[in-house]
């Protein structure tokens, strides 16, 4: 194993490799120097540390809800997760003519030999099965369910492609197709992200557990909408589009409109990345790390307002638009918030106040209101009115399987409001789900 990856070019530093260079470390060290005889080993201290990197696929098998041949899907996993100049070219343009490609059918030689190597010798001279077991993998329900419809199945496809191929030709084939169509690394294989500034160093963190949430689940707000859908649509299809600000009353469903915008679009090459007020002095950064990808990006910000004394709504605006440097064009910035300026307002800051101590207060206003005219798009989720609660309750409890007289369904559901912070979906859906817990 070992000697195969040594012989690795393109795909030498791998950012996930811990398992394969472990193994192969491992293996090495049963290997010994044949000319010197048969090597002593600590036999319990090398099944330990097999043991300990079993222990990592298991996870990484359970984050991504893998099953059947582990070995094969991790190493499918290496392959989806590089990035370097050859997968970020395919990304791009698909596979090119160029002598990088030799370099790469030398890899996937490699790769083809790993996919193919036999554990069955250790396990004999150890007096263990783990490899025997991770080859044919059967997760628990919840294991394989989770992340099956995403990145785990796409590592599955790819692991099974790469399996039946013949040769490095076909491996190169598969490979770059896969590339070309979701994408090198992160990107490839999630589709929501944080990010986190360790030690000065900016990095994204993969959003696994994503709300499968669908528009159609949301009653109502049909303008509202239509209008994101519209802006989302111009903008992944490569036409001018604009930041996006959700604003109005708690509850009726802003934040749950852009993550149902995510799963409608993210087929079509839609990513998002969550980021909060504190972290808004990265923004410069974050975005001279996603700029030159074949992606379309929603920074998103969630529940956005500032006081009076916080000022990190100045590196916002310097973004969004009046910064030196213009906000890359497959960038997007979409912001909930349940105010509809944005930045905490006073009455010192009203030029009709007899009294204040800003000379300029006309200045001042102009300044909180800045920030929520660089959002071309505002829209405005409002309390339901009556009627229009009560159909959504109606709605939610026909989906639920509810069987309840719509009489006493919309008394009850007044009762609630009353008692549970007034009229929005938010309440509505708590209803629901007050209702399906009694009935169980």
């Amino acid at each position: 194993m070992y000697r195969l990856i040594s012989k690795l070019v393109i795909y030498k530093n791998l950012k996930e490799d811990s398992i394969l260079e472990s193994l192969s470390r491992i293996i090495r060290e049963l290997d010994g120097n044949p000319a010197a005889g048969e090597p002593v080993i600590d036999r319990e201290a090398i099944i330990s540390e097999i043991y300990a990197q079993i222990s990592s696929l298991l996870s990484l098998a359970a984050e991504y809800g893998l099953r059947g041949n582990l070995w094969h899907n991790y190493l499918a996993f290496l392959l989806a997760m590089a990035e370097n100049p050859f997968s970020l070219s395919c990304e791009k343009c698909g596979a090119e003519q160029g002598s990088i490609n030799n370099f790469a059918k030398n890899d996937f030689r490699a790769f083809k030999a790993l996919f193919e190597y036999d554990f069955a010798q250790i396990e004999e001279r150890l007096g263990i099965d783990c490899f025997r077991l991770i080859s044919d993998y059967q997760a628990s329900h919840e294991e394989g369910g989770r992340c099956t419809s995403t990145a785990g199945y796409k590592i599955m496809q790819l692991a099974l492609q790469i399996a039946g191929a013949r040769d490095e030709d076909e491996i190169f084939d598969c490979v770059t197709g896969f590339y070309k169509k979701y994408g090198a690394g992160l990107f490839g294989l999630n589709k929501a992200f944080r990010i986190r500034n360790t030690e000065g160093r900016l990095e994204l963190v993969p959003i696994s557990n994503t709300q499968e949430v669908r528009l159609s689940d949301l009653v109502g707000y049909e303008l509202q909408k239509k209008k994101l859908i519209d802006n989302t649509r111009a903008f992944v299809e490569g036409r001018r589009a604009n930041n996006v600000l959700l604003y109005g009353d708690s509850g009726t469903g802003k934040s749950t409109a852009i993550k149902a915008i995510l799963n409608e679009f993210y087929m079509e090459g839609l990513r998002m990345i969550e980021i909060y007020k504190h972290q808004f002095k990265d923004l410069s950064e974050l975005l001279a790390l996603i700029k030159n990808r074949n992606y379309r990006f929603v920074i998103y910000m969630d529940d956005l307002s500032f006081e009076e004394f916080e000022t990190e709504y100045k590196y916002l605006k310097a973004v969004i638009e009046g910064g030196l440097e213009i906000k890359p064009d497959n960038v997007l910035i979409y912001a909930t918030s349940n105010r509809r300026h944005i930045i905490r307002e006073n009455w010192n800051d009203r030029s009709d106040m007899e009294y204040t101590e800003d000379l300029h207060r006309s200045d001042t206003m102009q300044e909180k209101l800045s920030l929520v005219s660089r959002f071309g798009i505002t829209i405005n989720f409002s309390a339901p009115l009556k009627d229009e609660y009560l159909n959504i309750v109606y709605t939610l409890a026909k989906r639920n399987g509810i069987m309840m007289d719509e009489k006493q369904l919309y008394a009850e559901a007044n009762k609630w409001e009353l008692a549970h912070g007034g009229r929005s979906g938010r309440t509505a859906q708590q209803f629901i789900n007050y209702l399906l817990a009694m009935q169980d």
